[in-house]
């Protein structure tokens, strides 16, 4: 199991092949805001997990592990920050929030969520009614 270091790796590693075919060190540092060295420690604990394959000089590719986990972190994410922007967090917190509460939240609640995010999703008057409910609970207080 992925430590939550690991996961922000991972995570970034999987975006970053997926948007430009490949993951380079300083690309992941740039993302994640950490030292190059921190990177290169980083990808060689995963290259012995087998998350990836590392070649000095040569780059890295994720194993079907590590994309599985890859693609996991990155649907988790984007299930968190649909979930928060439905139920009316602004936008302008919604990724810092995301961020600091992915690595805290059971796969079971990531589930929870997602069934709660699919009933919204059904039936547009669910949300409304989420909405009317809060505006109410707000102008009570």
């Amino acid at each position: 199991m992925p430590t939550p270091s690991m996961e922000d790796y991972l995570e970034r590693i999987y975006k970053l092949i997926d948007e430009k075919g490949y993951a380079r060190v300083s690309d992941i540092a740039e993302g994640l805001e950490v030292h190059p060295s921190s990177v290169t420690k980083m990808i060689q604990k995963l290259d012995k997990d087998e998350y990836l394959i590392y070649e000095k000089y040569r780059g890295l590719v994720l194993t079907s592990k590590g994309k599985k986990v890859g693609k996991r972190l990155v649907d988790r994410h984007q299930l968190l920050e649909e979930f928060l922007g439905l139920i009316g967090v602004q936008q302008e917190h919604i990724y810092k929030d995301v961020e600091g509460i992915e690595h805290h939240l059971s796969w079971d609640s990531i589930t929870r969520i997602e069934t709660l995010v699919e009933y919204f999703r059904r039936d547009e008057a669910r949300l409304q009614t989420l909405y009317d409910i809060h505006l109410e609970l707000v102008s009570d207080s």
